[in-house]
């Protein structure tokens, strides 16, 4: 699949999952390149149907393309609930297991996440895989002390690197914070790899969202198909 037709896909995904935000809603809006093209039909929305509602964003970058269109943004602490978190992801499975913080912005979305009603993730059709992994995953360290994070998770076979950007840089989070991603392959024991990041001193986050997702828009050549999780 070249870059036209994914992007196509995912633009059809988010396009369906616009339909999602109503009148007074308190929407979640994600982070990444589907969601892009979700803000961008909100946004129309907003300025061509008088669509009203507020959201709440999981990066500035997504603050500023949505307050671009006069989406009205408010801090996570300032509400006391959200109606629904639309976001992107960047491997789910048949389990509703997923992977996410591709664009280093994972923190950020699970605390939207876990205080969301719904959640429903858009993806291109790429992204539904049979067991998560391939996909390096990222966890979120704090600066201090991250090469001792890093060599405790070598000695594991965890396979880490610390995240660069085109400068050689450490990429950093809205926090301030490393990403360090790991080169897996796959993961069969999802639930004991979340226990044993989360419990490594140093590791703010890491970007297993499992069985958290309630909806899958998924963008497909056929158009946009929907996977419902019955375990929720």
């Amino acid at each position: 699949m070249d870059k036209a037709q994914q992007d196509a896909l995912k633009k059809a995904a988010g396009i369906e999952a616009a339909k999602l935000v109503t009148d007074g809603m308190i929407a979640g809006l994600g982070t990444g390149s589907t969601v892009r093209f979700l803000v961008d039909e909100l946004g129309r929305r907003v300025q061509e149907e008088g669509l009203k509602f507020t959201g709440v964003t999981t990066s500035r970058r997504t603050q500023e393309q949505a307050e671009g269109y006069g989406i009205k943004i408010v801090d996570v602490d300032d509400v006391d609930h959200i109606d629904v978190t639309i976001d992107g992801a960047d491997e789910v499975d048949k389990n509703f297991d997923g992977i996410k913080g591709g664009g280093a912005a994972l923190l950020w979305e699970k605390i939207v996440a876990t205080n969301s009603n719904k959640i429903v993730w858009i993806v291109d059709e790429s992204k539904v895989v049979d067991t998560i992994g391939a996909f390096p995953l990222p966890v979120e360290v704090i600066p201090f002390g991250a090469g001792h994070v890093i060599k405790k998770f070598e000695a594991k076979g965890y396979k880490p690197v610390l995240r660069l950007d085109a400068d050689g840089k450490e990429v950093r989070t809205d926090e301030n914070n490393y990403v360090v991603d790991l080169h897996l392959g796959r993961i069969d024991h999802p639930h004991e790899l979340a226990e044993d990041l989360i419990n490594t001193v140093g590791v703010v986050e890491h970007g297993l969202f499992l069985n958290m997702v309630d909806t899958v828009i998924v963008g497909d050549p056929n158009g946009p198909r929907v996977m419902t999780n019955g375990n929720k």
